[in-house]
């Protein structure tokens, strides 16, 4: 097993992996479509991506989009990069930032989906401010996202799962908001693509019924 230090190493590496003390860093904002996947490709964010699972199965099933992998830690971005150099997934990418930031890495309309894949549901308090859909990140997504562009969560967690469309509901931006309680009892379940990530495998066997919404901005 490779320590962070060995992983750090091979992730300053790698050209698909875009984090600080690398050129180019905060350099793409606006042209990521142009200057790094050199195409004309549509743009997908997996946010809190850990090692990028959505990432790799969505870049396998459609080559005519890029996908970029979104997370603060280094050792799990350099597993799911490894995986997309291992099968030569050029429409596939990893950033290492903070979701707060993703202004300074993504221009206005620059990403055309966004997904939140089983994030840290934070169930104190106090860490509200810190779930993945308060308003302050759902302003940021906002900030980045195209007209009628689609977020989507998929969750085990209640707790999170009610909470965002609490968030979400009480907020005038936002439209074609759509939800189950019971994703695989749904007709949103193909949405998904058959795509489970191991956290997901963890929670099923475990008896969770997994959740999911989408909604669109009002542009």
């Amino acid at each position: 097993m490779r320590g962070k230090k060995n992983k750090f190493a091979e992730n300053l590496l790698r050209d698909n992996v875009i984090e600080p003390g690398k050129t180019g860093y905060k350099t793409l904002q606006g042209k990521w479509a142009s200057d790094f996947f050199r195409n004309t490709q549509p743009i997908t964010l997996e946010l809190a991506c850990g090692w990028g699972e959505y990432t790799l199965g969505l870049s396998r099933l459609f080559n005519d989009r890029n996908f970029i992998g979104v997370d603060i830690k280094g050792d799990r971005l350099w597993k799911g990069s490894g995986i997309a150099l291992e099968e030569d997934l050029k429409n596939a990418a990893f950033l290492r930032t903070q979701i707060e930031h993703l202004m300074d890495f993504f221009g206005p309309g620059e990403v055309s989906e966004i997904w939140l894949m089983f994030p840290d549901p934070r169930p104190k308090k106090r860490d509200a401010k810190r779930r993945i859909t308060h308003s302050r990140f759902l302003d940021v997504y906002k900030q980045i996202i195209s007209p009628g562009g689609l977020v989507r969560l998929k969750t085990d967690n209640t707790g999170l799962f009610e909470y965002s469309l609490e968030v979400l509901q009480a907020r005038e931006d936002i439209c074609a908001l759509e939800y189950s309680f019971d994703l695989y009892s749904s007709d949103y379940s193909a949405d998904c693509y058959d795509i489970v990530t191991k956290y997901e495998k963890k929670f099923r066997e475990a008896g969770e019924v997994i959740k999911y919404l989408q909604f669109r901005y009002i542009n």
